[in-house]
């Protein structure tokens, strides 16, 4: 098990380019299930939550190679002789649920592990097995396991979600793309990499209507064919890094990202009397003075993203001021309070809302991540930090950050990873 060692107090100065997002990537590679051929995705970050897709899609038959040309993944999805996907695969990896549809749209049946990944709440599939269900879907849960299956090709209808699900909104598309008739999906989730996802059905020769927003119609059809398509930036390494160099005082040029993924984090950040300049596909950003201390409250996108609530958080320890920050995604996202505390955060919690008093600084201390962005916390308070910061149980990480150490010692950052 590894370890992340940081020699804190130093401002981040040069430029960051961002890879491929995950929380894109992940979908992306479960539509290639779909269709027969070979599909070609471009900027698919190599992480180990792709990995294990790699090779979760591998054990239904579907072939993959990275072309040494350019890096992208290509698919060969000609065959699926295999509709299970155990738990072994699926135990590390939450969105393996999303080969769910894909499989019951394409051969008829599966049967998937109920998924693992991050302790950070419940995150049921409620919303999935009933959606499925108004497709025509019969299923049950057996030792841990969803088995479903439909008689025929899958029935559009109308599906409604009573809170915005982003992976049951991107397991029901891809399922709806194949079914017989219209199906609509309402109040369903915006998020930027639900939108890469309609851009690569599309282009299988998927009918969708309402991309951006929160009602999608889905015109199904018989059959699609393979695809060629781009993984958007990573949004959520793009905000730590910025919330990195906010934290250090440096100037930093986050490279080959999206600025409009991201306002709601501008705005906090020039709330917090930061210094952000935004062009095409860059930001800027530069502190030169004491940071103010912001509110914070996480809301499906386009609001506050949840998964950049603890690296904020880990900024406001440096504010001036008090900073309530709420949380209203998960039920269980606050397990780097008591890590940050270790670091001197004066921080109380009081149900869904944290109240953090911002005490200028920060001290190096042993910590223990406890989850992937709660992990991006500690190194952002670990970077700000005076003195010397050690994380243990790093391996979180791997899941989410494609080369983070090697990318922070490119702009600065006295940072190491040895094994424990």
């Amino acid at each position: 098990m590894d370890k992340i060692i940081i020699k804190g107090g130093l401002p981040l100065h040069g430029t960051i380019k961002v890879s491929g997002a995950k929380n894109a990537a992940l979908p992306l590679m479960a539509a290639a299930i779909l269709a027969p051929g070979e599909h070609v995705l471009h900027n698919v970050p190599d992480l180990r939550d792709t990995r294990t897709m790699l090779t979760l899609l591998a054990s239904f038959g579907i072939k993959w190679r990275r072309r040494e040309s350019d890096g992208a993944l290509l698919l060969d999805s000609t065959i699926i002789d295999n509709v299970e996907a155990s738990y072994d695969l699926v135990k590390t990896m939450r969105a393996s649920v999303l080969v769910l549809g894909p499989l019951l749209a394409r051969m008829g049946r599966a049967r998937v592990s109920l998924p693992g990944g991050c302790a950070i709440g419940a995150r049921p599939i409620d919303f999935h097995i009933k959606g499925l269900a108004r497709l025509g879907v019969v299923s049950s849960l057996d030792n841990g396991y969803v088995e479903g299956s439909v008689e025929g090709r899958l029935k559009g209808n109308t599906i409604y979600f009573d809170i915005p699900s982003v992976t049951g909104t991107e397991n029901l598309l891809m399922a709806a793309t194949l079914a017989e008739g219209i199906t609509e999906i309402r109040n369903a989730a915006r998020e930027p990499e639900i939108a890469n996802l309609i851009d690569m059905l599309t282009a299988m020769g998927a009918r969708i209507d309402g991309r951006d927003s929160d009602c999608l119609v889905i015109r199904g059809t018989k059959k699609l064919r393979s695809a060629e398509v781009t993984i958007i930036p990573d949004r959520i390494e793009t905000g730590t890094y910025l919330l990195a160099a906010a934290a250090t005082g440096g100037e930093l040029t986050v490279a080959a990202c999206n600025p409009g993924h991201l306002g709601a984090l501008i705005e906090k950040l020039r709330e917090a009397g930061v210094e952000v300049r935004v062009g095409q596909d860059e930001i800027f950003v530069c502190r030169t003075q004491p940071l103010r201390s912001v509110d914070i409250k996480t809301l499906p996108y386009p609001g506050f993203p949840t998964d950049l609530q603890a690296q904020i958080m880990a900024l406001m320890c440096l504010g001036n001021g008090l900073s309530v920050i709420t949380e209203t995604i998960f039920e269980n996202r606050f397990m780097h309070v008591a890590e940050l505390r270790r670091m001197g955060a004066d921080i109380k919690v009081d149900g869904h809302s944290a109240i953090v008093k911002g005490a200028g600084s920060l001290t190096g201390a042993q910590v223990m991540a406890t989850d992937l962005r709660a992990s991006a916390s500690l190194v952002v308070a670990g970077l700000a930090a005076q003195g010397e910061t050690e994380i243990s149980r790093v391996y979180h990480l791997d899941r989410g950050y494609d080369d983070l150490v090697g990318k922070l010692i490119g702009v600065g950052a006295v940072i190491r990873r040895e094994s424990e």
